[in-house]
């Protein structure tokens, strides 16, 4: 049978229907136009049409995210793909699967400085996991297909196909590839873990005095099968767990065993066990540096077992006793049926004691704060969120800052893929295109970005995306006046120097909101939360709430940036007695 003739245009449009994908975010430009020209043609991809390419990642991200499928971006050439960039860096980092298919220009014109040309490929490359410049329209269909494996095996992330304007026009003939683990040449995680490492672990397991489950993202990423897995096997030990801020979701946020965040904001149990367990089971988390502040006295009394698909995760930061490379599922399992096989059991007594100690670390309640009837604390708004939004099928997202811990403490989450936040690159103006591409992915739930006032405004353009596609996404932003998390580190690193962190020039968001034609909502006192919450939840359009919290309300417990796990500030009475060290503000 005789291959079908299609320009390089349609075969992008088929190679994406193909494998399954069915949203597209992106901004026309010149050296995308042809792509364009061919999805008018076609009614089986759904396009959005973003307001800055940045925002169209971000989507992108939420998307895949709250779905584990495929991200898709389609940019333009130069400036298109270069505002893309802060994206692919978060997506990077954050291990989310994004393909950004990029324009350029023809490819005798590539290196001439031709209008609106950027070297894509050496831009994007320490900030993909991959990336490609096809010159030829006969690559194409295997670049395409490679591209989306790449971006979905082993540790997710983003990857790169820069396009030239001729690639697109040019035609060839045209097959379904599909690329698999298998027959890929160079690229093929492992996905089955040691297995004389796997009984090891157990064996400690088994054996520790002070076990700790340190689980991260990595949980979230593998599937849902893995979180059954975690979920069954920490149970089965009877041991504590925490989660990284990437992680929340992967383990029941009510089950006794769950301390909580763990790092800089993480709950005063959480980071307590952390320093003093005997042993860490790390399971698809990083040792990134909020979580294990000063290096050289991070949990140091322990061994340390570390699972992770990524090899170049494992010995980075914290060099671990037992490394074991693997998806988080498939480990898990053979964890789960080695425990059984050797009919591990942990000493009762033991066990008792460590929890004993837990439960005295417990009641010292760090997430506690001092209400008020004239003022709307944070934490009681974002309290009054939970209760008000928990029993409905409910996505969150936040942008970054203060709003972004105060969400992580006090909303709790039952199931992953609920909760989709910048972990790694700390991006402000996440949350709010995120949010969109939540949406987009879940048109019939409720989807709410926790935001503050300055990081709305990175990206608040995007309001016209959602009215434009009828999103009813929800904003509700913990408004301070304040660059809440820059004013927290200068007042307690820096002496109360509140050095451009005032905004002193907000719109009213409400006036915003309606100038869009969307519901803008207020509430300045606390008397008014839970009414403004209620009109939010019952609309199904487009809404902003604009709460007005306490200007100097700080984010507590925080461990003081080079400081150990042991040295929390659970409250405003520790500030003062804290003196800033020099490797303390360098770590901020």
């Amino acid at each position: 049978m005789a291959k079908r003739k299609l320009s390089g245009s349609e075969i992008i449009i088929q190679c994406l229907v193909d494998a399954g994908v069915d949203t597209v975010f992106g901004y026309p430009g010149g050296a995308v136009l042809p792509i364009y020209d061919a999805i008018f043609k076609q009614n089986r991809l759904k396009h959005i049409l973003v307001r800055q390419e940045g925002g169209a990642v971000h989507m992108a991200e939420g998307y895949a995210r709250s779905t584990g499928k495929l991200g898709v971006v389609l940019v333009t050439s130069g400036p298109g793909a270069t505002n893309a960039v802060t994206g692919l860096t978060d997506a990077l980092m954050d291990s989310v699967p994004v393909l950004c298919l990029t324009g350029q220009v023809p490819t005798h014109l590539i290196g001439n400085d031709a209008f609106q040309e950027a070297d894509t490929t050496g831009i994007t490359r320490p900030c993909t996991k991959h990336n490609y410049l096809v010159k030829d329209v006969n690559d194409l269909a295997r670049v395409m297909n490679e591209a989306m494996y790449v971006a979905k095996a082993g540790r997710p992330g983003p990857v790169v196909v820069d396009l030239p304007k001729d690639v697109l026009i040019n035609e060839t003939g045209y097959e379904p590839i599909k690329i698999t683990q298998a027959k890929h040449k160079t690229y093929r995680p492992r996905i089955k873990g040691d297995q004389a490492r796997i009984r090891e672990a157990v064996d400690l397991i088994a054996k520790a005095k002070r076990p700790l489950f340190y689980c991260g993202g990595g949980v979230i990423n593998s599937g849902s099968k893995a979180n059954k897995l975690l979920t069954e096997f920490v149970r089965m030990t009877g041991d504590p767990i925490t989660l990284t801020l990437m992680g929340l979701g992967a383990y029941p946020a009510s089950d006794r065993q769950f301390l909580g965040m763990v790092g800089m904001h993480g709950t005063y149990e959480s980071n307590l066990a952390m320093h003093g367990c005997d042993l860490m089971i790390n399971i698809g988390a990083r040792f990134d540096d909020r979580v294990t502040g000063l290096l050289s006295e991070f949990s140091p009394g322990s061994k340390k077992i570390h699972v992770d698909i990524d090899q170049s995760s494992i010995n980075k930061n914290v060099v671990v006793d037992v490394p074991i490379v693997g998806d988080c599922a498939n480990v898990l399992a053979d964890m789960i049926k080695v425990w059984k096989e050797t009919k591990a059991k942990r000493d009762p007594k033991v066990q008792k004691a460590w929890w004993g100690q837990i439960e005295r670390w417990r009641k010292r309640q760090c997430l506690r704060y001092t209400g008020s009837k004239k003022v709307i604390k944070p934490q009681y708004a974002l309290e009054r969120l939970y209760e008000l939004t928990k029993d409905r099928d409910t996505y969150i997202t936040t942008e970054v800052g203060q709003h972004q811990m105060w969400a992580a403490q006090y909303y709790n989450f039952e199931e992953p893929k609920r909760w989709m936040t910048s972990g790694g690159l700390g991006t402000m103006g996440y949350g709010f295109p995120a949010a969109i591409g939540v949406q987009v992915a879940h048109p019939n739930s409720m989807v709410i970005d926790i935001s503050g006032e300055a990081s709305f405004q990175m990206n608040m353009q995007e309001m016209s995306t959602a009215i434009q596609y009828r999103l009813p996404v929800k904003v509700f932003i913990l408004n301070n006046e304040y660059m809440g998390m820059v004013r927290q580190w200068q007042e307690l690193l820096y002496g109360g120097r509140y050095s451009e962190s005032y905004t002193a020039s907000l719109p009213d968001f409400v006036k915003l909101a309606e100038s869009y034609g969307a519901a803008g909502l207020r509430a300045t006192k606390p008397e008014e939360v839970d009414d403004v919450i209620k009109e939010m939840l019952s609309n199904d359009r487009f809404t902003i709430c604009d709460i007005a919290v306490d200007k100097t309300e700080n984010c507590f417990p925080m461990i003081p940036s080079g400081a150990p796990h042991n040295e929390m500030l659970l409250g405003p009475e520790d500030e003062a007695n804290r003196p800033s060290s020099v490797e303390g503000m360098v770590l901020v």
